[in-house]
């Protein structure tokens, strides 16, 4: 029996597992959601942060438990107990939305946003951001199709280059603040809904959804590590996981502060890519802001590689009649073209996208760290599954920008969808999903029952 026991880690071992979870969840584009929480919550902040916490770190980190729990190989396994149909979908989706179509683009948007564009004249803008991303999905292209080791030994250097020159800018913005956090303006949705509206900013990170789709690597590693038991290895990612993701939910404090603070001398800007530039000129002026520029760069197009490989590497797995390079240059090119939209439009086109992903993730994370409980029985998926899905649709179809919500068939859905318990906080879809829980359980336990009498007799 020895030789199934799992070794006892070292500190640097553990350490290594939380460097890798901090990777994974932390990317340049994380920087403006919560800088723009900030700005929305004002003296708000502190509510408001809980929230986002909640979506934009512990759940996270719950989507890497939930791999190991399974035993997952990926996003695939984590929907399989609703059959290989639902499987399939489910992963289409999750790669779609953190890949092509808004995930990846917002890579070069967010890179052009706050490192490029102060130096470009707005009526060079759209010929500016077109130029850039040609050659930021050029590069990202031929370092995933080489699957050269370049860039990432490259990003090891700039990376953290990159976090300690942004502790910097912390550092003299705290010193010397642009306003008061706490006596900041609170924009109207923050004014009695804070915690919630941070729980909901919290989707835009993608990070749940990136630990379904990548947390395999971190497991992975761990098992490498001679953890063989299931329960050892979630053990160590829990532990690694408060150190690494203590580190992300700190400077997502820090950013969420310093955000609040620049209203004492900014106004609400569109996103947080714009509140991000501004206070960086602010303090670091045209040299900050290159050399910024530079780091956010190489930053992006690190995790644009890693992202457009795994969308191809993993449509591969599935789809083997298209070659890896073929699904690679068909996520780099649809990547270039929605990037081309701005930034400002990808978030306001994704976010309807996550407010109907965001329900389904959580509720199959929920259940899967869960399922030992319930032997993953298939019928409390189902059911939790069925009754989550209908009333995120209807948020979804909500969020969307006017042309979609506001139309008839929008405003005949939200009619519809304003009879459920909190629909107006975008959450329409928790109480049914409880009650799908209740029924999934009771025919758990009826059909346990049923088998365990059968078994007697």
């Amino acid at each position: 029996m020895k030789p199934y026991n799992s070794r006892k880690l070292s500190l640097k071992e553990y350490l290594v597992v939380s460097s890798l979870l901090f990777g994974l969840f932390f990317g340049a584009g994380n920087l403006i959601f919560p800088l723009h929480l900030g700005q929305l919550a004002g003296g708000k902040w502190i509510v408001a942060t809980i929230g986002f916490l909640i979506t934009g770190v512990l759940l996270p980190l719950l989507s890497v438990l939930a791999i190991s729990v399974t035993k997952s190989e990926g996003v695939f396994d984590v929907g399989k107990p609703l059959g290989v149909g639902f499987a399939l979908v489910f992963m289409v989706l999750i790669h779609a939305t953190i890949g092509p179509l808004f995930g990846t683009p917002r890579t070069a948007t967010v890179s052009f946003t706050v490192g490029v564009e102060p130096f470009v004249g707005s009526n060079n803008h759209t010929l500016a951001l077109f130029i850039f991303s040609v050659v930021f999905f050029l590069l990202a292209f031929g370092f995933s199709y080489h699957e050269n080791h370049i860039l990432d030994n490259v990003g090891k250097v700039l990376n953290p280059l990159f976090l300690a020159l942004l502790f910097i800018m912390f550092l003299v913005a705290f010193l010397c603040p642009l306003g008061n956090p706490m006596t900041a303006a609170v924009t109207k949705d923050y004014v009695n809904a804070s915690l919630i509206n941070g729980f909901l900013q919290g989707y835009n990170t993608m990070d749940a959804l990136a630990g379904l789709a990548f947390g395999v690597t971190v497991v992975t590693a761990v098992r490498q590590m001679g953890q063989r038991k299931e329960s050892d290895v979630s053990k160590v990612v829990a532990k690694s996981g408060f150190v690494g993701m203590a580190a992300v939910a700190f400077i997502y404090l820090l950013l969420i502060v310093a955000g609040a603070m620049s209203l004492g001398h900014f106004k609400l800007s569109g996103d947080g890519g714009v509140a991000f530039t501004q206070i960086v000129n602010y303090y670091g002026g045209a040299f900050g802001q290159a050399v910024l520029a530079v780091l956010i760069t190489v930053t992006c197009l690190t995790t644009a590689v890693g992202l457009v490989a795994a969308f191809a590497q993993d449509f591969h797995k599935h789809f083997p009649a298209v070659s890896y390079h073929t699904w690679l240059a068909l996520t780099t090119f649809a990547s270039f073209v929605v990037a081309n939209f701005g930034l400002e439009q990808i978030i306001a086109w994704s976010t309807p996208m996550l407010m109907f992903l965001y329900p389904l993730s959580m509720v199959l994370i929920l259940l899967s760290v869960c399922s030992p409980l319930f032997k993953r029985n298939s019928y409390v998926y189902f059911f939790v599954v069925l009754f989550t899905v209908v009333p995120a649709l209807g948020d979804m179809v909500v969020a969307f920008p006017a042309v979609v919500s506001h139309s008839a068939f929008g405003l005949a859905v939200a009619k519809y969808r304003e009879m459920l318990p909190l629909a107006e906080f975008g959450l329409s879809w928790v109480v049914p999903a409880l009650v799908g829980l209740v029924i999934g359980l009771a025919m758990y336990v009826y059909k346990d029952k049923k088998m365990s009498t059968q078994t007697v007799e």
